[in-house]
């Protein structure tokens, strides 16, 4: 969920993906999904965005993986040509 404050008449909105709300002043603050929309971007504060934490790195039970993956051999086959 996305929530913006407009500067200029200081109305918060919100929404989920899908709908359109706008706040209505001559700025016309609107947000629909995950996009936001304005006449002047520098009178809208963003106050939540939905951006997930991403985890920093691999952990040692990938790592281990890893290695035991680069360390294997190619197997060659050989075929009977007749």
């Amino acid at each position: 969920m996305i929530t913006v404050r407009c500067k200029e008449c200081g109305k918060e909105i919100s929404t989920n993906a899908g709908k359109t709300i706008s706040c209505g002043c001559p700025n016309m603050a609107t947000l629909n999904g995950d996009r936001l929309t304005a006449v002047d971007l520098n009178k809208v504060v963003m106050v939540r965005s939905n951006e997930e934490e991403r985890s920093q790195g691999l952990t040692s039970q990938d790592l281990q993986w890893q290695e035991k993956r680069r360390k294997r051999k190619v197997r060659k086959l050989d075929f009977e040509i007749r």
